[in-house]
């Protein structure tokens, strides 16, 4: 049997499909399974059970990308489909079950993806690991008490939270009188933006300071995130990593909706700005690709409060 599972090219969104296809996968045992993704997502499925094949699609002028995909996938019957682009590839292919996610406004991703199988329980997000996986984030975080991780980055500048308060908020948990006292900080970024998580690095002594921006593939950033007490940071895919690789995860919301994109988990919660999404992105003269941040409107002590919350949560401690 052969499963065809087609997912999304940005890594958040892909983290938000993966419980489907583990879902999938675990529903008929043995089956051999092909992932279409982008690039920047493939490498999540690197260690996935039962794993055929991994296609990283790059997007081609005129949708050639889809012809290309086309003649790979033709020559095979697919007993099952599961195409959450919605693309027009499942219709030429020779195949058996399809399933294809619907639109759900006002639902969370999660929600939306499992609704392909009209499943009652939306299967959570989840990270699959090698060995090797493991064994490299040892190296990355080594024993020495709690680490906090921080995501200071997002993909366009309005996401952003601004340095100076990731920093504030870092001191503010791992001072003596905080929860995470004397705690390592780990930064985590895409190596292409170092220049947005410097002033973080820089605000935090050299001998708690764990620098991993740009420092290994996604899978190894689990693994690390996995040996880290608490996360926080910008709605970003290593926000949704972290909280599908288990880490108390708090997010920090402004210009994009937390009802469809709030990390996914029990442990998992989220701090927004004092002005609603549809307040930030329907103000005069929006555009995301010349706005600056537009996260302003949450301050520290909202984050440290929700962060503290979090925690005592994740621990099974009342407030």
């Amino acid at each position: 049997m052969r499963l065809l599972f087609i997912t999304a090219t940005r890594v958040g969104d892909a983290v938000l499909t993966t419980g489907l296809l583990d879902h999938l996968r675990r529903a008929h045992p043995g089956i051999a399974v092909t992932v279409v993704c982008g690039g920047p997502a493939a490498p999540l499925f690197r260690a996935l059970p039962g794993l055929e094949n991994l296609i990283a699609l790059k997007k081609r002028r005129l949708g050639l990308h889809y012809l290309s995909l086309w003649r790979q996938l033709v020559g095979k019957r697919w007993d099952v489909v599961a195409d959450l682009r919605r693309t027009p590839l499942p219709y030429l292919l020779l195949k058996g079950r399809q399933y294809r996610a619907p639109k759900l406004p006002g639902r969370h991703r999660v929600m939306e993806v499992a609704a392909a199988m009209n499943l009652p329980q939306p299967p959570p997000p989840t990270i699959w690991l090698s060995e090797q996986d493991r064994a490299e984030a040892a190296r990355l975080i080594r024993p020495g008490g709690p680490v906090l991780a921080v995501g200071p980055a997002a993909n366009w500048r309005g996401k952003q939270w601004r340095a100076e308060r990731f920093a504030a908020l870092v001191g503010r948990l791992t001072a003596p009188n905080g929860i995470l006292p004397g705690a390592r900080v780990a930064v985590l970024a895409a190596a292409a933006e170092r220049a947005q998580a410097a002033p973080v690095l820089d605000a935090i002594p050299a001998e708690r300071r764990i620098d991993l921006v740009g420092a290994a593939e996604l899978p190894v950033l689990a693994a690390a995130l996995q040996k880290c007490a608490l996360f926080v940071g910008n709605d970003s895919g290593l926000m949704h990593l972290a909280a599908a690789a288990g880490t108390p995860t708090l997010g920090l919301f402004g210009p994009s909706p937390e009802y469809r994109y709030a990390p996914w988990g029990a442990h998992a919660a989220v701090a927004r700005t004092r002005e609603s999404y549809q307040q930030l992105v329907g103000a005069s003269g929006f555009d995301h690709r010349t706005t600056g941040t537009l996260m302003d409107g949450l301050d520290v002590d909202t984050a440290a409060a929700a962060a503290e919350a979090l925690w005592r949560k994740s621990r099974g401690k009342a407030a």
